[in-house]
């Protein structure tokens, strides 16, 4: 019976096959996978804030905040600019009486900040919760780029430094570094050193 059954699945499928008219097989949905994917997780406001309170502290436990700690997300966030700065966060904070606050005293140091600042409150916190995990601010290479350069050009070396370059600024290695004792017998200065014929002696 199960023999059976087999040859006629498999005479259809050959029919199929040669009549070109196979029944299309239900497509994964590859396009809206690959849209999930592209999607950044949505982190809420209070999830950065408990990410944030951790950050730099091992044994913060994420309810509290320090105000090193709110200035460090608010420069990453690029809240802290001209309009506002870490001295206003500093007085506002300060007004808590407290070195460490909690996510409802938080809200309310940024609906005071807004407030005095005249900067709106859902953009500050959009700012806030958008900007990625707590994290170190690239700095740009270019100052620091400039003044590697002018230390390193050996042909401003003065004094001794000077002595162990050569004009076109390789090393000299020890001969730089180290008075070498000349023991040919000659005295320092003379120019006609190895110039004497070895046969008249």
């Amino acid at each position: 019976m199960q023999s059976s059954f087999d040859s006629k699945k498999r005479n259809n499928m050959s029919e199929e096959a040669a009549n070109g008219t196979s029944t299309p097989s239900p497509a994964p949905p590859t396009t809206e996978m690959a849209e999930m994917a592209l999607e950044e997780p949505k982190v809420s406001f209070q999830d950065q804030f408990k990410a944030f309170s951790k950050f730099g502290d091992t044994k913060s436990d994420g309810k509290l905040i320090t105000l090193s700690q709110s200035d460090k997300w608010m420069k990453q966030a690029k809240v802290i600019d001209k309009k506002i700065t870490t001295t206003d966060t500093g007085i506002h904070f300060k007004k808590f009486k407290a070195m460490k606050i909690s996510y409802g005293d938080y809200n309310k140091f940024l609906e005071d900040l807004a407030k005095t600042k005249k900067v709106e409150l859902q953009e500050i916190k959009n700012k806030m919760a958008s900007c990625g995990a707590p994290g170190v601010i690239q700095v740009s290479a270019g100052k620091a780029a400039s003044a590697v350069e002018r230390l390193t050009d050996t042909s401003k070396y003065t004094g001794s430094h000077k002595e162990r370059f050569d004009a076109s600024g390789k090393g000299k290695g020890i001969a730089g570094r180290k008075n070498i004792v000349d023991d040919s017998g000659y005295v320092t200065g003379y120019q006609n050193k190895d110039t004497y014929p070895e046969g008249q002696q």
